[in-house]
């Protein structure tokens, strides 16, 4: 079997050879200390993004089959992002700047990290008319056709490939910020209505162009991350009736183009959010981060039944400490992956103080138990 035929056969509930192993890819941060390390060369992280040439050789090197996030989209965000700008030097190597969203952060230079809010351009309704929505009209040019037709001519695929259908809260979210956003859905609901239907449809008109040339995807995705650790960024009955509908749209479409798999990358404790999903036609939670709360689709199936599936799951934390450790949790993910519909994943992009040994042995132990 191919690596795109045995993820489709878990995620339908079908016999496979084995299970994939996959991956979430990594920050920037760990490859720089891989190659310190000498596990890497300079020349093989430079320029490594998901899903592509230089991603698929450091996975392979540490025995992963293939990166979750190898996707094709459109541009569904803000064309053309605000200009960055550093507004400030700051004491202890910070400062004070504009980011691509118009948001004043504070940040420092070399650290990938969520930037601190100072303040948001997107405030109310004369901000957004005169800087947001003129940036999110729907223009053919923000889908590129021709890389398209390429993968309609190309070759038979032998990896998975997603078709991202954007977001429609996260990056509304990224604009004006959570207490911005959560004061605007009562103090201006018009507003806050009209910013879903205007990114709802521009998310809809991109996966409606794309599928128009090319449909042979092997799932549709999602991102939002507006969860964190105690539950949601959204009160979970406003998220229902504002934001369903748009899933329910997009799901709708990319089912009747032959894709049956759906899924959502969002962090954070999702439970409250995910009878929204499911009843609008997301059916595969993404990455199911462990975090504190110990997150897992077990409880989930159990709610919901086979229409949940799941990518995700592994503690990425746990590649911090040894091989006990990795056994263990292997050891966990055993009557999980038994429920069938489910593929672990490392719970994030894999970080800086994972050791490289740790990841390769995780990988042998997954195909020695699963293989």
């Amino acid at each position: 079997m191919t690596n795109r035929q045995r993820a489709a056969a878990v995620l339908g509930y079908r016999p496979y050879d084995r299970l994939p192993l996959v991956h979430f890819g990594f920050w920037d941060e760990t490859l720089r200390k891989w190659c310190a390390e000498g596990y890497l060369k300079k020349d093989e992280i430079d320029g490594q993004a998901d899903g592509n040439e230089k991603d698929r050789a450091i996975g392979a090197r540490l025995g992963f089959d293939f990166n979750w996030q190898t996707m094709f989209g459109g541009n569904a965000n803000l064309m053309p992002l605000f200009e960055t700008k550093v507004l400030e030097e700051l004491p202890g190597g910070m400062r004070k700047a504009v980011n691509q969203w118009g948001m004043i952060i504070l940040e420092k230079p070399g650290v990938n990290s969520i930037p601190s809010e100072v303040d948001h351009l997107l405030k109310d309704r004369k901000a957004w008319e005169e800087h947001y929505l003129p940036k999110l009209e729907y223009r053919d040019d923000r889908v590129d056709l021709e890389a398209i037709r390429r993968l309609a001519r190309g070759p038979v695929r032998t990896e998975p490939l997603g078709l991202h259908c954007g977001s429609l809260f996260g990056a509304i979210r990224d604009w004006i910020g959570v207490q911005g956003l959560s004061y605007l859905s009562v103090d201006d609901e018009p507003l806050f209505d009209e910013m879903l239907d205007i990114v709802g449809e521009l998310c809809f008109k991109l996966v409606e162009k794309i599928l128009s040339v090319y449909a042979d995807f092997d799932f549709a995705h999602f991102w939002e991350d507006i969860c964190f650790k105690n539950g949601p960024l959204v009160i979970p009955s406003v998220f229902r009736e504002k934001v369903g509908p748009h899933y329910r749209r997009i799901t709708g479409l990319a089912r009747l183009h032959g894709i049956t798999v759906v899924s959502l990358d969002c962090d954070g404790m999702i439970d409250t959010l995910i009878p929204t999903w499911v009843e609008n036609g997301v059916n595969t939670m993404f990455p199911i981060e462990v975090g504190t709360w110990g997150a897992n689709i077990k409880p989930w199936r159990e709610k919901y039944g086979k229409e949940l599936r799941g990518v995700g799951g592994m503690n990425k934390t746990l590649f911090a400490r040894d091989r006990a450790a990795i056994d263990a949790e292997v050891e966990r993910l055993k009557p999980l992956v038994a429920l069938g519909g489910y593929i672990p994943c490392p719970d994030h992009r894999i970080a800086p103080d994972a050791k490289w040994d740790n990841v390769h042995y995780y990988c042998e132990r997954m195909r020695t138990v699963f293989g």
